[in-house]
């Protein structure tokens, strides 16, 4: 991907999460823009949304059905060339990154091997 791509990606990233916050209602849950990925020619971008705290269907519906508005609210801000058509999708890393590291809390937790035992050249499960 091109440096300006990049660049574009990044501001349009910021542009629609300030909007998203702004102009939005959550209820008790996180709502964040993750990532966009805009195409070559600038007509269409995907927008990556992350949702703790709740259901995710219900945001990503309520973006796509208020896509023309906060197109233009972010064209206002950043001039293109052309608008992209925004198309939101759910980004679950952020979800699956908490359910990891609480499952490494929990392993933490478990009984371990004394080092002595395990310096002795002794089974941990003896």
């Amino acid at each position: 991907m091109s440096r300006r791509l990049d660049r574009v990606n990044e501001l349009l990233r910021r542009e629609i999460g300030s909007v998203i916050q702004k102009d939005y209602e959550w209820h008790n849950r996180l709502v964040t823009v993750s990532d966009v990925e805009v195409t070559q020619d600038l007509k269409e971008g995907k927008v990556w949304i992350g949702v703790l705290g709740g259901e995710a269907n219900s945001v990503i519906v309520k973006l796509n059905k208020d896509h023309g508005a906060i197109q233009s609210k972010v064209m206002k801000r950043v001039v293109l060339k052309s608008t992209p058509v925004l198309r939101f999708h759910h980004d679950a890393s952020a979800v699956r990154g908490v359910e990891i590291v609480n499952l490494l809390e929990e392993v933490d937790k478990l009984p371990k091997a004394l080092e002595e035992d395990l310096q002795d050249g002794g089974s941990p499960l003896q």
